[in-house]
Parts: C-alpha cells; structure tokens; sequence
C-alpha cells in the first residue's frame, strides 16, 4: 500500500470517530521553580527532605523542577489526564560506609541524587467512575492531610513515585440500593522498583541482606456514609506488597545465600491474595498495610472536626490487631474560613508494640521440637527476605520513622522502627498574600521490632515555612522560604533553611470551531 492510500486510509477511519466539530480546547497547566537548600548536617533536615515525594534530601541544593499537565476533570463521562515533569540541578553527597571483599578493607561509597531526574509521567483515562491511569504519578492519601499530618502508614507522600499501571474508582462511588448511604472507593496497582543503582551504591555488601529488581502491588477498599450529611465516616483497608526479583545475603563481607524469584504472570494472582508459594510456609511476597477509619463532622459555621487511626498490620497478628495501640492517631480541625489559624492538625504515632518481640515458626526449623507458634516481632516496614518497605531510601509509608536514607554505615534496614511520638502542625494566613505553615514533633525510639535497643533515642524536630504570593498583576508568581531543624541523638543536630521561587499558570491548545 503506498503511503498516500495509508493517509487516505486514517483519515476515513479518524473522519468516522471524531465528530464533525472538534473539541473544546485543552487546558495545559504548567509549572516552573528553582529551590535552593543548605544545611549543617549529612542530609536536609526531617521536615526539609520529608513529604516532598523525595524531589531531594541532600544537605545542600539547587534544584529546578519543570511540570506540564492535563487534569483529568470529572464532569463528563469519558476524560483523560496526562502530565511530566522534571528536575534538574544538583545535591550535596552522602558518603556511605563499604567493604571491600578482594582487598578485604572498608572505604566510602559517595551517593547523590542524579542530576536528570524524571519524576512523574504518566497518562490516565476515565469512563464514568473507572480509572485506568499508567506512568508514575503522586498519589495522594484518602485519610490524613498531606500538607500536615506526619504521613500516610502504608503510601505516603514521602518517596518519589513508582512506574506502574493502576486502575480503580476516580472517586467514591455509590453503591447501588443504598440511596447514597454507603459508598465505595478503591485502587489495585501494580509496578516496578527503579532503584536498583542507589541499593546497591549504599549497602554495606558486609552484614544484612539486598533485594533487587523488585516488583510492588498497592490495593485500597473504602467505604464511606453519605458525605453530604453532617456527620460521615470512612473505613476500609490499605494493602502493599513486594515481591520477585532476587535476594542476596552477606555474613562479614561474605554471601552466604541468593534466593533468585524472578518474575512470572502468575505473581500477579498471587499477590493480589497473598498465598503459601514453593511448597513452604513462607507466603509470597512482603504484606503489609494499614486498617483506616476517618469520622468527620460538619458544624453549621462551616467548619469541619476530623477525627481518625491508621492501624499497622504486617502479618495476621496485625490484621488481627494483636499489636496494642500501635498506630497512627489523629485530630483536625478545618476553621472553614481565612485567618491566623485556618487547619490545626496534632497526631500521635506508636510503633512499640509490634506484637511483642519474638516470632517463631516451626516450618522455619526443620527438625525443632518447638511446635507452637508466636506471630510476633512485626518489625513494622522491615522484612527478611525483600529488605526495607521504601524506594531510593525513603520511607514509602511514614517518614515519621527514620528511612534507611540516613543509615550511613550502610545497613539496608529500617534500624529504629521501635518509635513513639506526636506530632502537631498549624497552617494560616497572615495576609492575602502572606501564608505560612508551621509544625513540630518528638519522638523517642528503641532499635528494631525484634531487636530492641537498652537505652532509647530521642529527636525533636520543627519547621517553620512561609510563602508569597503576590497581587494579580503578579498571578502565578510565588516565593517561599522554609526554616528546620532536628534535635536529639536520633537524627543529630542539624538546621537547614531553604528559598524557592516558582511560576504557574496555564494555555489552551486546540480551537473549537
């Protein structure tokens, strides 16, 4: 066929699907801004580096971060939704402890962030309420604030996103026979670990275990009451898994096993009901997630008190909530108008109980004359097999808990998950033009879920950010400049400031006729 028939051809076939006038034009919002970042420890203070989506953690900065999107609207039927963005610019190293093994000596691995980043891209399209949505895009929590609590416990806002392809509720929706009573929302998502480089550039290669080559599951299920009455409540579960890729473990500088999965069709299935794989008692893949509950209350002078928990599970025992008071447990108030204060949130987080420090299952030592079982020593966001719940070390659930990120004698592993703390963040205006956040927390925290520490260590950390943005003459032009510091044995004593300057705004491309 030559290629005038093939034009011919497509555009018959373009002619009978799209209508006779073209569509309305397409709204494309963008984004541009430079952040600058300097500190006085090894990394960006915890509120500095923390909820950003990992954009950057160094101690010292300049970054440019470019984004162009379409939002995907929900006011027809059929619409879809598009976005990139980028960064570029520079961050300070971190230098990691390494062994050796041909010349048997440790010395330093330097790890930065790279220089080119993409940090999201990806295409969405919805019919009615289903979405199908593929690329790596930041996703938002259906429970806690994104700007002020201390982070979601199974997918926060705090690790850069992970390629996948997901698809689900754009939003809650009705379920039929209930009159609007009870609603459902929902996710299932399945991706790929990237970072496979920055793994292995910051493990020790001396003692622990490194998982690479990855695969990861997200599932959601919430229900909620009718949200246009007063009072509403939503409950429901998170659910996240790792699984295939390979595992290697080291003993002083030395790999004493390799577990090689690989990845097949059939781990889908698998994973989305975490069965017993390989004729073993271990089930596939690393579980783990959250129960959620969320009540809120709407009062006649338009402000709104939110009450919520996240529960941790990691095994049956945490599904079962044998875990104590374990979780994350919070309060907001929405003043429902401009002010000083306009959102007050204060949060309280416990990680002690993980149902006790001992687990122990007979299948795990063949020939044991111990036959009962414990299903304790959760070690919330650690696992023997697929390392730390996290991506380019940091935390995927809550940062609240220090990430492997800031283990610089190169241990893999969540090393203080064993934490207790609050949390309390206030957000208002001072101004139109003038807005600022503030918020502080304290935790103390005692070593691992199975390996507790003798004496605990302890972190204060507060920042203090403020933004600009000017009248209309100005529109979409916006400064900030962030304040933070960390104080205690925990994290160290570190103080960092940073200053950004961005620019939005939107165009229309396409013409309706």
């Amino acid at each position: 066929m030559t290629k005038t028939k093939i034009i011919a051809a497509l555009t018959a076939v373009f002619a009978c699907i799209l209508p006779a006038k073209s569509a309305a034009p397409v709204k494309i919002e963008y984004e541009a801004s430079l952040n600058v970042n300097a500190s006085t420890g090894n990394f960006a203070p915890y509120m500095l580096a923390s909820w950003n989506y990992g954009r950057f953690n160094g101690a010292n900065g300049i970054w440019h971060d470019g984004m162009l999107k379409k939002e995907m609207t929900l006011d027809k039927r059929f619409n879809w939704g598009a976005g990139v963005e980028y960064l570029l610019g520079y961050g300070s190293a971190a230098e990691y402890s390494r062994y050796d093994a041909a010349n048997d000596k440790w010395g330093f691995s330097s790890v930065r962030q790279a220089p080119v980043r993409l940090h999201q891209l990806y295409a969405e399209v919805k019919f009615r309420g289903v979405y199908l949505l593929a690329g790596m895009k930041e996703r938002r929590s259906g429970i806690v604030d994104n700007r002020l609590s201390s982070g979601d416990l199974t997918r926060s806002n705090n690790a850069c996103p992970i390629p996948g392809v997901a698809v689900g509720f754009v939003d809650f929706q009705n379920i039929p026979f209930t009159d609007g009573w009870v609603q459902i929302d929902g996710e299932i998502m399945y991706g790929r670990f990237m970072d496979k480089d920055y793994r292995t550039k910051t493990f020790s290669h001396y003692n622990g275990h490194i998982s690479l080559d990855n695969w990861y599951t997200y599932k959601r299920c919430y229900f909620r009451t009718k949200p246009s009455m007063p009072f509403s409540v939503t409950v429901g579960m998170q659910t996240a898994g790792v699984f295939a890729g390979y595992t290697k473990w080291y003993s002083k500088g030395k790999v004493v096993r390799e577990a090689y999965r690989g990845f097949h069709f059939r781990d889908i299935f698998d994973m989305f009901f975490p069965i017993e794989g390989n004729g073993d008692s271990y089930y596939k893949g690393n579980s783990l997630g959250s129960w959620d509950f969320k009540a809120r209350y709407d009062f006649s002078n338009g402000s709104r008190l939110s009450a919520y928990f996240e529960w941790p599970w990691e095994d049956g025992s945490g599904i079962g909530k044998a875990t104590g008071w374990d979780g994350l447990w919070g309060l907001q108030y929405d003043f429902g108008k401009k002010g000083i204060v306009s959102k007050a949130v204060i949060e309280y987080f416990d990680f002690t109980n993980q149902s006790g420090p001992i687990h122990w299952a007979p299948g795990d030592r063949p020939g044991t004359d111990i036959t009962s079982s414990v299903t304790g020593g959760d070690n919330y966001y650690n696992n023997d097999v697929y390392g730390p719940y996290s991506n380019y070390g940091m935390s995927i659930g809550s940062p609240f808990v220090v990430s492997p990120l800031y283990n610089l004698d190169g241990y893999p592993e969540y090393t203080h998950n064993r934490a207790r703390g609050f949390h309390a963040a206030l957000e208002g205006l001072v101004s139109d033009a003038w807005n600022y956040t503030a918020m502080v927390s304290y935790q103390r925290a005692g070593g691992m879920g199975r390996r507790p520490i003798a004496k605990r260590l302890h972190d204060t950390s507060a920042k203090l950010a403020v933004a600009w943005k000017p009248c209309d003459k100005l529109k979409g032009l916006s400064l900030k400049a962030e304040v933070a510091f960390d104080a205690g044995n925990l994290r160290g004593n570190n103080f960092g400031a940073l200053i950004g300057l961005s620019y939005s705004g939107s165009f229309k491309i396409g013409k309706k006729q």
